[in-house]
């Protein structure tokens, strides 16, 4: 049996990259892009007024004018217009071109307008209310670097810079089994010892945020489907998530069947809690990565944000990082164990700060509804009320 430090060593050694692929604009929300984003043209392409108002030659305000004949009126997306002379203004609208020979803008607010005619009414500066060409950002100039998660601010750039399709990582293939014969699906009433399938569907879920969409496989405890299932996951998934089937039961037959077929153990057990069953290893001959989770719905669930994200985010090229937080109250761990505490959030004082959820050990699957993530608390440690831990996030981070 390893350490939580060791184990979670080598699940990050051992990323995998699967490779680029491009995907049209309208699918690049969460992915990660592949390439660096160059802008196209200068951001704003041109100078832009930034009020409704009139557009006048500053040194006309500096001669001492402050009356101007309206010319015209520039309308965003009309074609740029030009100042006749000093003496002329523009009615001009928030986004129009700024008239050729125009170079300051006074808002409607700072004005008088009567017989076709804008008074002044208040002292004017040079290039006033006017986003200059390129001032945001200039042609060719990097706007977003490969590596970043494309959110919706990233979508809009690219949108903004004619990408219709956008170079992003590869996600992989994933396959999520449960296995044993006390599960039946969700549609089923079970029987008294029976239970209804979740383990599976929660990982599901959690993949979706990721924008990965697994395969729910489902295994019972007979040793010769698990070896023939398991052997045909590995051909057709690039990682497997198992919930079940690597404790030391008489039906735990995942880590002989692993064996027989090839796969390279890179550990079994550690000394942890919930999850002290977790297998990980790598099939060679198919590339396939298996995380294998004890089948309790915390362990699993636990397990999941601390090994097996850590890894996706580092196969993807993103960074990860523990965050830590303020507890709210004592914590003593007399255990030999490293714990994944659960934990509820909440703001005080402008700080997150967690309080520990109650539950029924790792089985208790409703309280997760309750937590935000999980605290870690490392062996035979006690820690006060207003310390900071590392924190891994789950669902949310504020009530």
């Amino acid at each position: 049996m390893i350490t939580f430090e060791a184990a979670h060593r080598i699940v990050l050694e051992n990323s995998v990259s699967f490779g680029e692929e491009r995907v049209p604009l309208s699918e690049g929300l969460g992915r990660v892009l592949a390439e660096d984003i160059a802008a196209d043209r200068d951001f704003p392409p041109y100078d832009r007024s930034t009020r409704d108002g009139i557009a006048i030659r500053f040194s006309a305000w500096e001669a001492g004018i402050s009356s101007f004949t309206i010319q015209g009126v520039a309308a965003a997306g009309a074609p740029q217009i030009t100042l006749q002379n000093d003496r002329f203004c523009v009615e001009i609208m928030t986004g129009a071109m700024v008239p050729t020979n125009a170079d300051t803008v006074v808002m409607y607010e700072q004005l008088n307008i009567e017989d076709g005619h804008a008074t002044v009414l208040q002292p004017v500066r040079l290039g006033q209310n006017i986003h200059k060409k390129g001032g945001d950002t200039e042609k060719g100039e990097v706007v977003l670097k490969k590596g970043k998660k494309i959110g919706p601010s990233a979508i809009g750039v690219l949108a903004s810079v004619g990408k219709t399709e956008v170079l992003v990582k590869k996600l992989p293939k994933i396959a999520v089994v449960s296995t044993g014969n006390e599960l039946v699906a969700v549609h089923e009433t079970p029987e008294p010892h029976q239970i209804r399938t979740s383990n599976s569907y929660t990982v599901a879920a959690a993949l979706e945020k990721e924008k990965i969409v697994a395969t729910r496989l489902h295994f019972s405890d007979n040793r010769e489907e698990i070896k023939a299932g398991i052997d045909k996951t590995f051909q057709n998934f690039d990682v497997v998530l198992l919930s079940g089937g690597v404790s030391k039961g008489k039906y735990d037959f995942l880590p002989e069947v692993f064996k027989e077929l090839g796969v390279d153990q890179l550990f079994h057990r550690v000394k942890q809690r919930p999850g002290k069953p977790l297998w990980f290893g790598k099939h060679r001959a198919s590339d396939t990565t298996i995380f294998g989770f004890p089948g309790n719905p915390g362990s699993t669930y636990a397990n999941y944000h601390v090994y097996f994200l850590p890894w996706l985010f580092k196969s993807l090229g993103l960074k990860w990082g523990l965050p830590k937080i303020r507890l709210a109250e004592a914590f003593q761990n007399t255990t030999d164990l490293t714990r994944f505490i659960r934990a509820s959030t909440y703001l005080e004082d402008n700080e997150l700060c967690a309080t520990l959820v109650k539950a029924n050990g790792s089985g208790d699957l409703t309280s997760l509804v309750a937590t935000s993530g999980f605290l870690i608390i490392a062996p035979e440690k006690e820690h006060s009320a207003g310390e900071l831990l590392p924190f891994i996030p789950t669902e949310k981070t504020l009530p």
